[in-house]
C-alpha cells in the first residue's frame, strides 16, 4: 500500500505528530493533489484542538484545514477543506472547489496570508454594501487578521481607515500599512471612549474581532458622537477576542441607522464564497497584500505547532 508523511492529530490534547499513513484514493469527482504550503492559522489549532466547529469527530485524523497545491498538470490552486484535513504530501479534493493560482505564486505566502484576509474581504465584499470612498473602522487591528483588515479595507478603495488595538507599537506599525488614524484600546474606560469618538464618529463601516465588553463601550462612544444618525452604520461581528455575547441597548438601534451583522462560513452562499477565493487569491498573488510566512518542514510539525507569531507573521509548514 503506497503511502505519505502527514501531520495526524492523535489526541486534541496534543499537537499533530509526524506520521505515515495511507495515500488517499480519489472518489467520483475529486481529484489527487500535491500539498505544498499549509498555514497554521487560529483555526487550524483550533480544529486540531478540538475546539472548533469543524473539529473531527473520531481521531486520528489529519491536520489542517486549507492547503496551497499542485494539481497533475501542473498548475497551482488553492482549497479550503475545513473538517477533512490538509497536511499530507498527497490530499483528495473535490475539482470544483480547487480555486485557480496564479503562475509564479509564492506558495509559502499564499497560504499564510489567505486566512488572515479572508475575514475582512469577505466581510466587504459580501455582507455590507461597502463602497469605495467610504470610512472603515478594524477594532481589533493588532492581530493579525485585524492587521490584515486594514490593507484590505485600502486595498477595496476605502476612504479613511481607523485602526483601534491595544499594542502601541503595532499601532504604529499600521500608520505605514494604510492606517490614516489609530486609537489604542487601554484600561481607562473613558479614555478609550473619548479617543474612539474623536476618530471614528462618522464611520461606514465596523469591522469588529474583539466582541463583548470592549465592544459595547466601542458602540456607545461611536454612536454617541455621531452627528448623522441617518447615515448608516454596519457593525461586523468577525472575531471574539474580547467575549462571546453583549449587551445592546434598544434605545441604540431606534436612534440611529444601525445594523448588526456577522460574517462568517455561514453567512454567505458557497458559490458566492468561491468567487471571492479566486479574487482575494489573484489579489494577494498580485502583491496586493501580505502576511510574513515563518516556514517549519513537515516533519517538525509539533515545533510548528508550538511557535509564537510575530505580528505581520503567519507559521506556514511547507512540504
Amino acid at each position: 500500500m503506497p503511502m505519505v508523511n502527514a501531520a495526524l492529530v492523535e489526541s486534541f490534547d496534543e499537537p499533530p505528530h509526524f506520521r505515515s499513513v495511507p495515500a488517499p484514493e480519489a472518489g467520483p469527482g475529486q481529484e489527487p493533489v500535491d500539498v505544498l504550503a499549509v498555514g497554521v492559522h487560529p483555526a487550524t489549532r483550533g480544529i486540531a484542538a478540538g475546539k472548533h466547529y469543524t473539529s473531527p469527530k473520531k481521531l486520528p485524523a489529519l491536520a489542517g484545514a486549507d492547503a496551497v497545491v499542485r494539481r497533475a498538470d501542473g498548475s497551482l490552486g488553492y482549497v479550503m477543506v475545513m473538517g477533512a484535513g490538509s497536511l499530507a504530501e498527497r490530499i483528495v479534493v473535490d475539482s470544483a472547489a480547487v480555486i485557480p493560482v496564479p503562475d509564479g505564486a509564492d506558495p509559502a505566502l499564499l497560504a499564510a496570508t489567505m486566512n488572515p484576509a479572508l475575514s475582512s474581504w469577505a466581510a466587504l465584499r459580501t455582507r455590507v454594501p461597502f463602497q469605495a470612498g467610504q470610512a472603515v473602522l478594524v477594532h481589533g487591528a493588532t492581530g493579525n487578521a485585524g492587521s490584515m483588515a486594514v490593507k484590505v479595507a485600502k486595498h477595496l478603495g476605502a476612504g479613511r481607515v481607523i485602526a483601534a488595538g491595544r499594542n502601541r507599537a503595532r499601532l504604529d506599525e499600521l500608520t505605514a500599512e494604510g492606517a490614516d488614524d489609530i486609537v489604542q484600546l487601554t484600561p481607562d474606560e473613558d479614555a478609550t471612549a473619548a479617543a474612539l469618538a474623536g476618530a471614528a464618529a462618522e464611520v461606514d463601516v465596523v469591522l469588529d474581532y474583539v466582541w463583548g465588553p470592549p465592544t459595547e463601550l466601542a458602540m456607545r462612544a461611536v454612536l454617541g458622537a455621531r452627528t448623522q444618525h441617518t447615515r448608516l452604520l454596519d457593525w461586523v461581528q468577525i472575531g471574539g477576542t474580547g467575549g462571546d455575547a453583549i449587551t445592546l441597548s434598544g434605545h441604540a438601534l431606534r436612534s440611529n441607522a444601525f445594523r448588526v451583522l456577522g460574517s462568517g462560513f455561514g453567512s454567505v452562499e458557497t458559490q458566492v464564497m468561491q468567487r471571492e477565493f479566486t479574487e482575494l487569491v489573484a489579489a494577494i498573488a498580485a502583491g496586493g497584500m501580505a502576511v510574513r510566512p515563518h516556514p517549519f518542514p513537515l516533519d517538525q510539525v509539533e515545533a510548528a505547532w508550538a511557535h509564537q507569531d510575530a505580528p505581520g507573521e503567519r507559521t506556514v509548514i511547507l512540504l
